[in-house]
């Protein structure tokens, strides 16, 4: 299984590359080791396909051993974050061009998908704790990369709420062990969890995947150069939280109707709120942030309707919003890059001069919002019919208002950003590599919605 390892060490070993070797050569360092990391990745799923998991471990003590595992979920997991973390990279060489910390800023992104790629391999519940809080330091860093007041602030307000929840489920891994004698999660699957246990894990999801009532640091979060900030919403830090629950709750313990019906009270009112305050936001990047913390509802929502299904439904919905979130943050960066605002009410007319990040942020929107034929259309689609299916009627509903409020905030921020009368004059969007980018992420989510069956093939297929 050479290449799972390659998949966790070239991230890391790229990180302390970058600190030694010539400016020059980083931004080419860091995305090779993220395109390696992909690659090896999208190689291992033959062999998962085949044999259905792989299980690697070095035993050390009775409670931590160096377990990884390479199953269809991780290393689904493992592909999507790797692919937009890679195209994340290649739009930071233009970005951070300026920047003169740039190789601090590659050290801690590569450290941060490595510290992602290990936590989605680990097959032991410690194991995946250690890796949890090295992407809680990693994001630290990164949204406090300007070192300002103000960066520091929102920094330091994400690591407390992602640590206070991760304390909280440190004490329920705690107690699996003495309960069950072991934190090797294949000796664990079947077993029926306590509700205590089950919701002192939740917390930790809910503080890592900006959940309700533990969603305030993620809109702070904005300070943060754009890469990062596409990085914390599409490609790692927030989908580890829905990735750790369909890992514990879904392929390993089984859980009780009252966690699962908490756990769906928790997304649908985490939907509308969320999405209520994206429509009276005038900074991009924070409507672009509750955006993240009310689809991220609907993946907690699919995966608290616990069947096979839903849980299609959930992986296709990942895969859909890591590449449209990723494109509509990396089009706030290209705007703010251009005109030095983040404000949509001292924006306007950018249709005229950015023609291709208006088109690109067009074929993300739509995605996120819902519209046939793209790929956000059918997990969104499909999920608000089988919650009616399931007898969660309240819960279709409000899936429902939570679509028609996302479409009404991202068409405000569109209208006030590219149409209507020049405010700030930007200079034109072409021969740039950041446009290219967003482009292309907006690009697959038509692509892979107009071939829907591919990914829900795939997933079929790793879930088995």
């Amino acid at each position: 299984m050479e290449y799972l390892f390659i998949t966790i060490l070239f991230p890391f070993l790229g990180a302390f590359a970058v600190l030694v070797v010539p400016k020059r050569y980083r931004e080419t360092l860091s995305s090779v080791s993220l395109g390696v990391a992909f690659l090896a990745s999208v190689l291992t799923f033959p062999l998962v396909l085949k044999t259905m998991g792989v299980l690697i471990s070095s035993n050390l003590t009775n409670w931590f051993n160096f377990s990884f595992v390479a199953d269809g979920l991780s290393v689904f997991m493992a592909s999507v974050s790797s692919l937009v973390a890679f195209l994340i990279c290649l739009y930071s060489k233009e970005y951070m061009h300026e920047y003169e910390e740039r190789g601090q800023f590659y050290f801690w992104m590569l450290l941060f998908v490595g510290s992602m790629m290990g936590l989605v391999f680990s097959a032991n519940l410690l194991l995946m704790f250690v890796f949890w809080e090295i992407t809680s330091v990693c994001s630290w860093r990164l949204i406090g990369f300007y070192r300002q007041e103000k960066d520091i602030k929102a920094a330091d307000k994400a690591f407390l709420i992602t640590f206070f929840g991760a304390s909280i489920m440190l004490v329920g891994i705690i107690l699996i062990y003495l309960t069950y004698g072991t934190l090797e999660m294949n000796r664990l699957v079947g077993t029926p969890i306590p509700n205590i246990f089950a919701f002192l894990l939740l917390a930790g999801i809910v503080s890592k995947s900006a959940q309700l009532p533990l969603q305030t640091w993620l809109p702070d979060a904005g300070v943060a150069p754009t890469p990062v900030t596409a990085l914390l919403h599409a490609a790692v830090l927030v989908k580890i939280g829905v990735f750790v629950f369909a890992k514990l709750f879904i392929t390993i313990f089984s859980v009780s109707p009252l966690f699962l019906n908490t756990t769906v009270i928790i997304s649908v009112v985490t939907i509308i709120v969320a999405a209520g305050s994206a429509l009276v936001e005038n900074n991009m990047k924070r409507i672009l942030a509750y955006s993240t913390i009310s689809q991220l509802g609907y993946i907690l929502l699919a995966l608290a309707l616990n069947t096979e299904l839903s849980f299609k439904i959930a992986l296709v919905y990942i895969l859909a919003h890591s590449l449209a979130k990723a494109g509509l943050f990396l089009c706030a960066g290209i705007i703010e890059h251009k005109t030095g605002t983040k404000d949509i009410a001292q924006l306007g007319g950018l249709l005229k001069t950015m023609p291709y990040t208006a088109a690109a942020y067009l074929l993300c929107a739509f995605s996120i919002i819902g519209i046939p034929p793209f790929l956000g259309f059918w997990p969104k689609f499909m999920l608000v019919l089988l919650s009616l299916k399931a007898g969660y009627l309240m819960a279709g509903a409000l899936a429902v208002a939570g679509a028609l409020f996302t479409l009404f905030y991202l068409f405000r921020l569109f209208e006030k950003v590219f149409l209507g009368e020049v405010k700030i004059a930007a200079a034109e969007d072409k021969k740039s590599l950041m446009v290219a980018v967003v482009l292309i992420l907006g690009g697959l989510s038509l692509i892979l919605g107009l071939a829907i069956r591919l990914p829900f093939n795939l997933v079929s297929a790793i879930i088995k």
